[in-house]
């Protein structure tokens, strides 16, 4: 289990988006993709899925310690409860489940 999943509303903590939140694209290997943060320009070479080719602007990965998870509007650490026979992630600021 995960502090941040996918679908999660997050906010930038670090980097050139600080401040910007977003919702979470993908998670993968300690690196989360944001919603509209972290935009790099690439080059695209002209294939069948995009036969024009050119500069496409999208989301590179940030690190996930540079994201924190948003609770009620407000950004929150992650801790661990069991509920009922169920490990539940609750917001440290309010002690809220979230899961």
């Amino acid at each position: 289990m995960h502090k941040i999943k996918r679908d999660d509303l997050v906010k930038v903590i670090a980097g050139k988006d600080k401040d910007k939140t977003g919702k979470v694209l993908h998670v993968h290997d300690g690196k989360v993709i944001v919603e509209g943060c972290n935009m790099v320009t690439k080059h695209s070479k002209p294939s069948a899925g995009n036969p024009q080719g050119g500069i496409v602007k999208q989301e590179a990965p940030l690190d996930i310690s540079n994201v924190m998870l948003v609770v009620d509007g407000k950004a929150t650490r992650v801790g661990f409860q069991v509920k009922d026979g169920k490990k539940v992630r609750v917001a440290k600021a309010t002690g809220k489940v979230i899961d």
